[in-house]
């Protein structure tokens, strides 16, 4: 039943206020059916402890909904055992806990009505384990006072007969009293009611033609115990059918009445109505494990029989579809969400319909992620078939409030066997490789790869120590010499970092700079190479024969052009190393200037004017407009390494000369240099030289290394 109050909620009170009203509320609606002998007012007082240990559960962190249980039992404790009783308990609680006693914004609305269901559970649990003890205690005082009426036969039995008849027929629960081939020999008037006041139709069925599908297992062999006299009572929960044919669950105790000398003569059956209790349990057991949004499974019953799967026998197979909406984001931003929402919901419907068999399960796993479980698939077919049904399925556009909208997916699809996977491990696996599917373009699903999830779970382990490693010192830089193609000489060198990680060894610049670049992590450690190579370039400012001190260049990552201090912490490190601005030399790739606006350049600009060099690094891979290199503050064009490798043999491919003469002729007429990374041989070198490049590198001349070896240059072709 609904509970209302009249009047509008003022303001919201103070915590003690907002107790107290509901506490208020709270008696209004249980006390006319308890048989206290509390005033209503003392009702209301005995209720407030109650209340306070409510919100108090209801904001735990971490969140243990179990001590709810003792406000169930305290209720009954009160007297509080009418049949009415409990339904009005739990209404108050459901309608009006949040409204006086909200958990506050650190928790969201959902995730508040989900510890309320549960709060509503648990008082529903006490309340039903406190009147099944105080139900208990009675049946045991039923059955003692059935005892002594047998054995005081011999003394009193008129008086024996009367005491055992004012409490066989004045107790609230059933009772039934059958002899050993289960005829049913007399019921008392709580019994008949709860088979619908039709005392015919208990008399005439034997008990054990009383057979319920949902009958535990092991009722029937407690029942054959009993009746060889191996037990003497047992204690169960059964269903039974009413004449209309709804179920009747009840707890059950029976136990075996002996005549003098030991022999079994009579079943006596005490029944206590449960029925009210299993379906409030069935429905807040509903409420706990589906989605409130979509009515599918959530993401808790997912995992309990996926657990429950995988746990199973050996050589079990399991198939599991995790799938994403691709771009259901840009619908909730544009739409809103309640538009999101709606489709959310039709989704599911969808999804749903791709059922066929009880071995299926689909749920929501949370926002716009979905799964999807097969149990003991014949083949890998049935789980990939399973999953084409599933992009079939959404195909065709959903409408929603006048609005076609076209829903596409990704899946990412693991199968295994019962006892070789763990049932985290393989929605990991899953998660991983629907992003995989997302990232080849959505609309697909892909099959799990073991050595693509090793890649994904090395790639998040970077990214998590990533934060530590320049604090612990991992990190170290390497030099690779720049080599004047004229003469030979060395002409600078670029700073390289490296990672020197614990588990992986030394990781190479292109295994962890996009991370550093996706974390944000790229500043600092920018930051740390700079000053690094600020100080390197100070021990190197020796007297050269031709005038010009070894030139350091240091790359520079998009993400830095875009950090407001790149300037002025970059000229504190040149002053604190006591070197020149020209000592230096920043190397941006060629993709960070595609659709760069002036703001980008600027830093760019004030690093050109005081004299540092510029170095556009990868020309060629950023497909840029050549016309653009004239507004480009830069200094030298750094040719990628691909435009070179038809020189390595001789002839060279006549092409890639082609492309590097008009190259090297538009820089010189640009005034720029021209530098070639990735010579790898002798007849490389030869080429880019007559070509009229300026500087090269590559292991031809040297391998990166540390600082002292800058000038040891091998001269030794990298591919023989």
């Amino acid at each position: 039943m609904a509970l209302t109050v009249t009047g509008e909620p003022g303001p919201e009170p103070q915590p003690a206020d907002s107790l107290r009203r509901f506490a208020i509320i709270w008696s209004r609606a249980i006390y006319p059916v308890t048989t206290t002998s509390m005033t209503r007012g003392e009702f209301a007082e005995y209720l407030m402890p109650l209340a306070a240990r409510l919100n108090t559960t209801l904001r735990a962190q971490p969140f243990d909904p179990r001590p709810a249980a003792e406000v169930g039992a305290a209720l009954v404790a009160a007297h509080c055992t009418d049949p009415e009783a409990l339904p009005r308990i739990l209404d108050v609680v459901d309608a009006y806990l949040l409204l006086y006693c909200p958990p506050g914004p650190a928790l969201a609305p959902e995730e508040s009505r989900t510890r309320c269901n549960r709060l509503l559970h648990w008082v529903a649990a006490g309340y039903a384990r406190a009147l099944q003890e105080r139900t208990r205690t009675e049946q045991e005082a039923l059955s003692r006072a059935a005892l002594a009426a047998r054995s005081a036969v011999e003394q009193a039995l008129h008086e024996s007969e009367v005491r055992f008849r004012a409490v066989f027929q004045g107790a609230s629960i059933g009772i039934g009293i059958a002899d050993m081939d289960g005829r049913v020999l007399d019921v008392n008037d709580a019994l008949t009611t709860m088979f619908g006041g039709l005392e015919r139709h208990i008399r005439t069925k034997n008990i054990y033609d009383w057979v319920h599908p949902d009958d535990a297992p092991e009722f029937w062999e407690l029942q054959r115990q009993l009746n060889r006299g191996e037990r003497d009572h047992y204690r169960i929960e059964k269903a039974y059918y009413l004449p209309d044919g709804s179920p009747l669950w009840t707890n059950l105790t029976v136990s075996l009445l002996r005549d003098a000398d030991g022999t079994p003569q009579y079943m006596l059956a005490l029944m206590e109505d449960i029925t009210e209790e299993r379906l409030l349990s069935e429905r807040l057991r509903y409420e706990a494990t589906h989605d409130a949004l979509t009515g599918l499974a959530n993401r808790n019953l997912f995992f309990e029989r996926l657990e429950q799967t995988l746990g199973g026998p050996d050589g079990v197979g399991v198939g599991v579809c995790y799938l994403d909406l691709d771009g259901f984001k840009d619908v909730n931003d544009s739409l809103g969400h309640a538009v999101g929402d709606r489709l959310l919901v039709a989704v599911a419907e969808r999804l749903q319909a791709c059922v066929t068999s009880p071995d299926q399960l689909v749920a929501r796993i949370g926002g716009d992620e979905f799964a999807a479980l097969v149990v003991n698939p014949a083949s890998r077919a049935d789980i990939t078939g399973f999953a084409d049904l599933i992009l079939t399925a959404l195909a065709d556009p959903i409408r929603v409030d006048g609005r076609d909208l076209s829903v596409r997916c990704s899946i990412g699809i693991v199968e295994g066997k019962a006892g070789s996977l763990g049932p985290a491990e393989v929605l990991r696996s899953a998660d991983i490789t629907m992003y995989r599917a997302k990232a080849a373009g959505g609309n697909r699903f892909e099959l799990a790869d073991p050595d693509s999830d090793a890649r994904a779970i090395t790639r998040h382990g970077l990214t998590n120590r990533l934060p530590t490693a320049l604090e612990r010192g991992e990190f170290f830089i390497e030099y690779q010499p720049l080599v004047r193609l004229g003469d030979g000489s060395v002409r600078g060198a670029e700073a390289l970092v490296r990672w020197c990680h614990p588990v992986h060894g030394v990781l190479g610049p292109d295994q962890f700079i996009p991370l550093a670049e996706s974390t944000g992590l790229i500043v600092p450690l920018g930051h740390w190479v700079l000053q690094q190579a600020a100080w390197q370039a100070r021990d190197w400012q020796f007297p050269r024969s031709d005038g010009h001190p070894l030139r350091i260049n240091v790359n520079l990552s998009p993400a830095q052009l875009g950090h407001p201090g790149l300037v002025p912490e970059t000229l504190a490190v040149i002053r604190e190393a006591g070197l020149e601005p020209t000592a230096l030399c920043l190397e941006v790739t060629e993709s960070a200037f595609i659709g760069a606006d002036e703001a980008l350049m600027r830093p760019l600009r004030e690093f050109a004017d005081l004299g540092m060099a510029i170095a556009l690094d990868d020309f060629g891979t950023g497909y840029s407009n050549l016309a653009s290199l004239r507004r480009l503050p830069i200094t030298t064009l750094k040719l990628d390494r691909s435009f070179t490798r038809g020189m390595q043999q001789r002839p060279a491919d006549p092409v890639d000369v082609k492309i590097v003469e008009i190259v090297v002729d538009l820089a010189h007429t640009l005034g720029l240099s021209v530098t070639v990374e990735g010579v790898e041989t002798g007849a490389q070198a030869e080429h880019l030289r007559a070509l009229g490049c300026d500087t090269a590198q590559g292991w031809y001349y040297a391998r990166p290394g540390p600082p002292e070896r800058l000038h040891s240059l091998s001269l030794v072709d990298a591919t023989v």
